[in-house]
């Protein structure tokens, strides 16, 4: 059926050590935590293909201190996915880790929520802490898609194709939004950061870049009621994608994770 979907999960970056007080709200700056990884999800069906978020680069890499593994393009090419022949891009909010690489997919039309570009254009980013994940040119190079007809903004559930929905969640970013994708195995949310973590939905943690923490904590609620059960939600960071999903092929292991299959734990 053409709203069946395959899902892979696209390891680029990596960043650690970090400490718990790097991911979650009082955790403890002595204490070791889980690293993260970088990925961007590729939605794959018979008749288009979606990518969810979309990364940063090298530069990027290097002004916030993060390790490039593969840089977005190649690694999507690697993985059987042409940029030139993605139809639809979904940014789940603007942050620099999800929002950068904005030339990669030159036919593409974007999607965004309403109030993440309000958000990221508004009087709270006159705030250095509130603008900190944020990079105006990534900001700008939405805004030129907007003026060049490329970008379709949605207000809170909405469907961008048949069997791909987004829905505001929220928290982390005033406008993040997650991503319901239909599959042979049931529904798959992405959470992208609502969820950094496994950890942070299952003990109710907070990441500590957050607009609002009852929003965050409000979310994790709402992806529950999103998936038809926990191992259906993927977080947006955790190295234990890799570990848990397996990869298409002995090749892209360790890098590229297969998510419409059953998880092995």
């Amino acid at each position: 059926m053409s709203d069946i979907y395959e899902i892979f999960a696209v390891k680029y970056g990596h960043h650690g050590p970090r400490t718990a007080a790097m991911n979650f709200i009082d955790g403890d700056p002595h204490q070791g935590s889980h690293d993260l990884d970088f990925y961007v999800w590729a939605v794959v069906g018979k008749d288009r293909t979606v990518i969810v978020d979309t990364g940063f680069d090298e530069v990027m890499a290097k002004k916030r201190d993060r390790q490039i593994l593969k840089p977005v393009a190649e690694a999507l090419k690697m993985a059987g996915v042409a940029p030139d022949k993605v139809s639809d891009v979904v940014i789940t909010h603007l942050h620099y880790d999800h929002s950068g690489n904005y030339d990669v997919f030159p036919n593409a039309r974007y999607h965004l929520q309403d109030c993440e570009m309000d958000f990221a254009t508004g009087r709270c980013m006159c705030d250095e802490k509130m603008r900190v994940a944020f990079e105006a040119d990534d900001v700008t190079a939405l805004v030129r898609k907007v003026y060049a007809g490329r970008v379709t903004y949605h207000d809170g559930e909405d469907q961008v194709a048949p069997g791909i929905t987004v829905h505001h969640i929220g928290g982390h970013s005033k406008g993040l939004q997650a991503v319901r994708v239909k599959t042979a195995r049931g529904d798959v949310v992405l959470a992208s950061d609502a969820i950094h973590l496994y950890e942070h939905l299952e003990t109710d943690k907070v990441f500590p870049i957050t607009y609002n923490a009852e929003d965050a904590v409000k979310g994790y609620a709402k992806l529950r009621k999103l998936a038809p059960s926990l191992k259906h939600i993927v977080p947006g960071h955790d190295p234990k994608v890799l570990q848990r999903y397996p990869s298409p092929n002995d090749a892209l292991k360790g890098w590229v994770a297969r998510l419409d299959v059953e998880p092995t734990a």
